[in-house]
């Protein structure tokens, strides 16, 4: 069988902006991302029990939005025991609704060179723009470099690198939080990965609280590093943040919700809120997504 291999086909014009964080928790057969403990952990910790959308749900959520948005799991086998959901079907999936959906990869960097081979294929078979990583979920040192291999490959097809950065809801509450370990998530671990590999674009995701002055840094001296927005609602972000936001960093930041756990809706209500620029909008909303996306014609 032929496999559809994801082309875009969103019309810049007809959207108001590009959410770069936007997670598929749950595939077509009903599996699930995320372990049943963990999944209500994060529910707990985000004060949500709302449904969980499919893939063609989330389209069509984003599609009336008049908004595109970049989709994937995380596969965090390894870690979890857990057989998370195929970043194949999210990549078929997104082909079928290309003018709204954009899908990244995400492979378990501790399968060595298993899923050196599977990146490769998810960008070549699949067409995947990207690969999203979670170094506290996925168990991971992003800065070792046994994962050097991963990002080489990655650099070489000019696909971005996202990682999580910060604190994280998932885990927390359990015993131990379950394992987890927060410091893997501390963005400084990326400079080095910036410094090796030049040309591979990386995504901080999220504010990175605690370590939000690491990752400014980072950015500010990197410049083939760029912050996503996402994950906490805009009226609590670090004052910090929204200062380079509107200066320094005012090409390099990008939307990004976590939806479904916090909604565009929120987010674009909770921006009023915050001392962003309105000049500065344009470009974090839509137009720096479009640029490292190369979705800009």
């Amino acid at each position: 069988m032929t496999v559809a291999r994801y082309e875009s086909a969103i019309d810049l014009a007809s959207i108001t902006a590009v959410d770069m964080h936007v997670h598929i928790e749950v595939d077509e057969h009903g599996h699930t991302s995320l372990p049943p403990d963990l999944a209500d952990a994060a529910s707990a910790y985000f004060s949500t029990e709302g449904p969980r959308p499919d893939l063609d749900s989330v389209a069509s959520y984003y599609r009336d939005h008049r908004m595109a948005a970049v989709v994937f799991t995380v596969d965090a086998t390894t870690q979890l025991g857990h057989r998370g959901l195929a970043s194949e079907e999210i990549a078929e999936g997104a082909a079928r609704n290309n003018d709204v959906l954009i899908p990244f990869g995400s492979v378990d960097p501790r399968l060595g060179i298993e899923a050196v081979d599977r990146a490769r294929r998810l960008i070549d078979e699949h067409g995947v723009r990207g690969f999203k990583f979670h170094p506290t979920v996925q168990g991971f040192d992003p800065s070792n470099t046994t994962n050097y291999a991963l990002y080489g490959v990655l650099q070489d097809a000019g696909v971005v690198a996202l990682f999580h950065t910060g604190q994280t809801g998932i885990g927390a509450g359990l015993p131990g939080g379950r394992g987890l370990r927060l410091g893997l998530s501390n963005p400084i671990l990326l400079d080095p990965v910036a410094a090796d590999f030049p040309d591979l674009q990386i995504v901080m995701a999220h504010p990175s609280v605690p370590w939000q002055d690491e990752a400014l840094s980072v950015a500010t001296h990197k410049h083939n590093t760029w912050i996503d927005l996402s994950g906490w609602s805009p009226k609590y972000f670090p004052e910090n943040l929204v200062r380079h936001a509107n200066t320094l960093l005012r090409y390099r930041v990008l939307f990004g919700s976590d939806f479904p756990l916090l909604t565009p809706e929120r987010w674009m209500r909770d921006v009023d809120k915050t001392s962003l620029r309105p000049e500065v909008m344009p470009g974090i909303l839509k137009d720096n997504a479009a640029r490292l996306l190369g979705l800009a014609h």
